[in-house]
């Protein structure tokens, strides 16, 4: 994964001050236990969206489903290239992302207190 990549997914994520930035070998977010976006190994972004905003999306940017590990992620799309240097237009995308996954029920937490 490329330090460029790193560094712009840094600065979508910092644009969002109540959206925390997570992992240290692979970074994250998430929201009540759910994930909403990430970055692979490989520097690919993903995005968790609703079933009409990830039609959209899709049809869109000519996106796809997000693949990972040889399995389709049914909800997340596959954020393009250009769309990542895009911080303005993918900063609403994103917010469309918390908003999805702060509707879902919060996940039990697995840390021990």
């Amino acid at each position: 994964m490329s330090e460029s990549k790193i560094e712009l997914y840094r600065k979508l994520i910092s644009a969002h001050p109540t959206i925390e930035l997570k992992g240290k070998t692979t970074p994250y977010t998430s929201v009540n236990g759910h994930m909403f976006s990430f970055l692979s190994k490989e520097g690919d972004m993903g995005l968790r969206l609703s079933q009409t905003d990830r039609d959209a999306f899709i049809k869109e940017f000519n996106s796809k489903l997000m693949e990972q590990h040889g399995r389709i992620m049914k909800e997340y799309v596959e954020v393009p290239e250009g769309l990542i240097q895009n911080t303005e237009q993918l900063s609403k995308l994103l917010q469309n992302s918390f908003d999805y996954v702060s509707s879902l029920k919060p996940k039990p937490t697995k840390k021990k207190k």
